[in-house]
């Protein structure tokens, strides 16, 4: 990935942040990993744990940053999160949805944001 792109990809997840943060959404962790998938973002949303996936876009060429996460990222995402539950042990405690966070950078670095909440299902 060349440092640009990450660039784009941490302003982006800071900007997905700040706007999940006014939402009322608060903080846990931020890109959580593993060598299968990562989560951009861990947020509480009241008493649901919320994991998010952050895309962003410098145009939407090849359509919208929420359309290019396929089933296959979905897959990855599910199987993180699951992993999540189970390290820190809150597999029974907590509420869980997965949202999607897509962000597209217009002129003069200005940022179109689209929250999905509950974007997609484990049965996905």
């Amino acid at each position: 990935m060349t440092r640009e792109r990450q660039k784009l990809g941490q302003n982006g997840e800071k900007a997905a942040l700040e706007f999940l943060e006014a939402k009322g959404l608060v903080f846990k962790e931020r890109n959580y990993r593993l060598r299968t998938g990562e989560i951009d973002l861990i947020m509480l949303d009241r008493d649901i744990l919320v994991f998010v996936e952050v895309r962003t876009r410098s145009n939407d060429f090849f359509g919208t940053p929420v359309e290019t996460i396929l089933r296959e990222k979905r897959r990855r995402i599910i199987q993180t999160a699951r992993h999540y539950l189970k390290q820190k042990r809150i597999c029974d405690e907590v509420r869980c949805r997965f949202d999607i966070v897509g962000i597209t950078v217009r002129e003069n670095d200005r940022f179109e944001i689209e929250h999905i909440e509950n974007a997609f299902l484990v049965t996905d």
